[in-house]
């Protein structure tokens, strides 16, 4: 036998041995309307967010939403499962959602032990309400940091544990509407998530009163972060895995249901604000531009179930961003969901992986969800 031979065959037999490796995902087909949009009109390309500064460098990883309180004070989460508040220029730890090990934050094995904080609001009574990713909702002081769980993931809703909370939002009657993007993955595993297309996701809500928790929709392709309008007739929720933005009915003859704002997006949506002027301000993760010679990585993939199942096998979970562009952008939307505006950093020269848009007293908070910094706008223009 030859050396190419020999080569030949070594390669057939790593390619058998991989086939029949066991994939840890079960995917389902995906196919996008069509290609992405093009850059033209409001999603031209521009430098616009390229004029922000950075804050806290090395010492917030991963800001990934925001909320604030009366007095300006801006609060978040971190991947290290830390809570902090943040006052002009000043950052103040308030509590860890889970053990607080020197470990935390240096790797997602250890988020299961130390918490990951996502969504989280005030509520009425100056109380943060927060999904932390891996235990349920809480409430905390954010002054003492002194945490009550109100919600644990396992108990969960209607018999399925929480695997994945996510995006959250408190109505004007108090209600708190959360996400729970899958029941089978949890945040370390996201991009497992992402590639099976699967729709294990469920937009819910907890009545603080009974502490009783409902599921409003399910079947929902990786719900994360959402808004209301604003006068809270419906709600408009990303589904990030299949890059679309779906209006749920809150009030009048069309309460209940779901229909499309906005498909075939230009990118992996992830949490939804509105602005002070009742715009809608989307936060885009990943970008799904189109390439000289072939579609999106995602897009490729998407429809074909054996060669996701392949990839995972042969790329590890921590090279994937490698293959996704370091490309910053910001969408504006009219209430009807219609394309106003674009911000974009090309390079990610200020940020990227945008998680959050969030406006408070002149200034825009851009969240992460692993970068370690804080990127602020101090105008939109």
């Amino acid at each position: 036998m030859t050396v190419q031979q020999c080569v030949w065959v070594l390669v057939l037999a790593v390619a058998v041995g991989v086939y029949f490796i066991p994939s840890p995902i079960d995917p389902e087909p995906f196919i996008f309307e069509g290609p992405p949009p093009a850059l033209e009109g409001p999603l031209a390309v521009n430098t616009r967010l390229q004029r922000g500064r950075r804050l806290f460098a090395g010492q917030l990883k991963g800001p990934e939403s925001f909320t604030a309180d009366q007095n300006g004070n801006v609060y978040t989460g971190t991947v290290d499962g830390k809570l902090w508040r943040i006052n002009n220029e000043t950052l103040t730890f308030i509590t860890q959602m889970g053990q607080n090990l020197p470990e935390c934050g240096t790797s997602t094995d250890y988020e299961p032990v130390c918490g990951r904080p996502h969504g989280l609001r005030l509520d009425r009574h100056g109380q943060l309400i927060v999904a932390d990713s891996y235990f349920g909702l809480f409430k905390v002081d954010p002054w003492t940091g002194q945490k009550t769980l109100l919600h644990s993931s396992k108990e969960g809703a209607d018999g399925i544990p929480f695997g994945f909370l996510n995006g959250l939002e408190i109505s004007k009657n108090g209600t708190v509407f959360f996400t729970d993007s899958s029941s089978r993955w949890g945040r370390r595993h996201v991009r497992y998530e992402v590639l099976e297309t699967n729709r294990l996701g469920r937009l819910l809500s907890y009545d603080p009163e009974s502490g009783s928790v409902r599921t409003l929709l399910d079947s929902l392709y990786m719900p994360n972060g959402f808004a209301f309008s604003a006068d809270e007739d419906f709600l408009l929720l990303a589904e990030t895995s299949i890059g679309h933005i779906s209006r749920f009915w809150l009030k009048g003859h069309k309460a209940g249901t779901k229909e499309t704002a906005m498909n075939n997006m230009v990118g992996y949506p992830d949490n939804i604000r509105i602005s002070d002027h009742g715009t809608f301000l989307v936060g885009i993760n990943t970008v799904r531009f189109r390439g000289r010679l072939l579609p999106p990585f995602l897009d490729l993939l998407a429809p074909y179930p054996a060669l996701k199942r392949f990839v995972v096998k042969v790329i590890p979970l921590g090279w994937y961003d490698a293959l996704l562009p370091s490309y910053g952008l910001v969408l504006e939307l009219g209430p009807d969901g219609q394309l106003l505006d674009s911000l974009h950093d090309p390079t990610g020269t200020l940020t990227w992986a945008i998680s959050d848009v969030f406006q408070q007293r002149g200034i825009y908070y851009l969240g992460n969800t692993d970068l370690p910094f804080l990127a602020v706008l101090d105008q939109w223009s």
